[in-house]
């Protein structure tokens, strides 16, 4: 078995964390990189696909909202 994979937050700078990686829910979905427990949250890392993920789950929740909307015509007639 390898050496711990370390997690990646600031990594390379003095304040790089040096906790262990999360071996299955470490890994941020968006950026790719290790994190450890208290990093693993895309807020808590400063993701830098944060931005596109919020924009991603506006718009699914718009277009379903769109789609679930009451139409006036439909209750005139009931």
């Amino acid at each position: 078995m390898g050496a711990k994979k370390r997690c990646q937050f600031h990594l390379g700078t003095d304040g790089q964390c040096n906790l262990a990686a999360l071996r299955i829910v470490g890994q941020c979905p968006h950026c790719r990189a290790q994190f450890c427990g208290d990093h693993r949250l895309p807020e808590h890392h400063s993701c830098n696909n944060l931005e596109d993920c919020r924009q991603q789950a506006f718009d699914r929740n718009k277009s379903k909202l769109e789609s679930e909307r009451t139409v006036a015509s439909k209750m005139a007639t009931a």
